[in-house]
């Protein structure tokens, strides 16, 4: 194409004419002169910049925030920032698509994003990516900078800040977050004679450090974890207010799954994760997010949930709940086996115990309970030998215990001997979860408990002597859930 043909407009974009050009930016009122306050998380994330940059003194850190993913053609998911970048700069919600953080070797940090354009540039009618007409108004730099207390530059500058001094200053580029991104850095490091082997080494290092540095969680992060914990407790309510709705509409776990949705939009930014509506043998599936069933009367509801805060730090939680407000005798076994096998491991998680003892002891309750119903073909003890056991997983395949966060599953990068293998230490916020599955299709399962599927969740912050609950606000003994229930519909 020559440079004085027009450019090729999309095709259901009505080309714009002179006269329109000419009068759109005309007669709108100045945009707010006072600058917006700080975010809440501003402060905890400078701090968390620090300690981290320190680590590593004389090297560029780039952490991009990643793109918008395409839903279908021209739409979009709905977008997240990667869970570093929000850790690193305190932004939350639905910001910053195509941004990028830089802490350079003296630990000063840039935040280079898109700003807004001037009413009279094409992209405020436009752009359907970036512009004002169709997204909104985004913010100035120096309103990004009050709201991150982070120095801030336009998104066209990036290149140059990543690529400055290359053969001279190393380069550590977190590659989760945008594909774009690591062809271009990966092609500036060939120009400047970087060894690309060395530098993917450095740059995998660079990704597990950023998950380490997040298993223990400052005062900041425990507090909106309490309050999306708080949060999702109001949505499993509304969802135990609205069960015999669910039933009378068909289809129910879709219904369940709508409403706590609802419930977790209004109240946060959004689900922490898809939500699991598992009614009656669904719930035997460990990850049931189709939710397309009924919810009968006389089954159970296995329902694991959390609500994302506006910072993106996230309940889980499950319950598993008598659709008809009591539990069937069958029900009950099941239920207060797995009961015991949480208490068991809430009491596990303490500091200078292992993560993995917290698993050890639930366990070790599913597989007596197992071995007392005449399920397993050995003794609990052998089927708890890591080498020549593991019958029980047949009921219970799944751990007991994740990190919890920023991601649902937090620090999914750290090393085994920092994960798995580490001692919990006062900070670390982590679930605890047993269960028992038996599938309808199960034949070596009583056939009264065939069908019966039972998950008990909550998550937990290890402290100086013990864990604090911070899911506590749901009840989980069977005869408080059936009072419980039986008060909301009184209501």
């Amino acid at each position: 194409m020559s440079s004085d043909e027009p450019a090729k407009l999309p095709n259901r974009q009505t080309p714009f004419s002179a006269a329109f050009t000419e009068f759109i930016p005309q007669s709108w009122a100045p945009y707010p002169s006072e600058l917006p306050a700080q975010l809440p998380a501003a402060g905890p994330a400078a701090l968390r910049r620090a300690t981290f940059a320190a680590r590593y003194s004389g090297v560029r850190l780039v952490v991009p925030a990643g793109g918008l993913k395409v839903r279908a053609n021209d739409t979009d998911f709905r977008y997240r920032a990667h869970s570093a970048f929000a850790w690193l700069t305190g932004l939350g919600g639905d910001r910053e698509p195509d941004a990028a953080l830089i802490i350079e070797p003296d630990g000063q940090a840039t935040l280079y994003f898109k700003p807004r354009a001037p009413r009279t540039d094409p992209e405020f009618y436009a752009d359907a990516r970036y512009g004002e007409m169709w997204v909104g108004t985004r913010e100035s730099l120096e309103e990004m900078a009050a709201l991150t207390g982070l120095r801030c530059a336009p998104i066209a500058d990036f290149q140059a800040a990543m690529a400055a001094d290359l053969g001279k200053v190393e380069v550590r580029l977190l590659r989760e977050a945008d594909d774009g991104l690591n062809l271009l850095l990966d092609a500036l490091r060939a120009q400047a004679g970087v060894d690309l082997g060395q530098a993917a080494t450095a740059d995998a290092e660079f990704a597990v450090a950023l998950s380490e540095a997040r298993l223990i969680k400052d005062d900041f992060e425990l507090e909106e974890l309490r309050q999306a914990c708080a949060a999702t407790a109001v949505g499993f309510e509304a969802v135990v207010a609205d069960l015999p709705e669910a039933i009378r509409r068909g289809r129910g776990e879709r219904w369940v799954e709508g409403v706590f949705g609802l419930y977790a939009r209004h109240a946060g930014n959004a689900i922490g994760y898809d939500t699991i509506a598992a009614s009656g043998d669904h719930a035997n599936t460990l990850h049931w997010i189709r939710n397309d069933g009924e919810i009968r009367p006389g089954d159970l509801l296995l329902m694991d949930a959390g609500v994302e805060a506006e910072s993106l730090y996230t309940a889980d939680i499950t319950r598993t709940l008598p659709v008809s407000g009591k539990f069937s005798p069958a029900q009950r076994q099941v239920y207060t086996a797995v009961l015991e096998a949480q208490a068991a491991g809430l009491a596990a998680a303490k500091p200078g115990n292992k993560f993995s003892d917290v698993h050890a002891a639930a366990i070790a309750v599913v597989a007596k309970y197992l071995e007392a119903w005449g399920l397993l073909p050995v003794a609990a003890a052998e089927s708890l030998d890591p080498t020549r056991g593991g019958h029980h997983r047949r009921w219970m395949v799944h751990g007991t215990s994740h990190h919890l966060g920023l991601d649902v599953h937090d620090c999914a990068r750290a090393r085994t001997e920092n994960y798995r293998d580490a001692v919990l230490v006062p900070g670390m916020v982590i679930t605890v979860e047993p269960g028992i599955y038996f599938k309808a299709s199960d034949l070596l399962v009583p056939e009264e408990l065939r069908g019966i599927g039972v998950r008990i969740e909550d998550d937990i912050a290890i402290t100086e002597d013990g864990c604090e609950v911070l899911s506590a606000h749901l009840p989980k003994d069977p005869d408080a859930i059936e009072a419980w229930i039986a008060e909301i519909w009184a209501r």
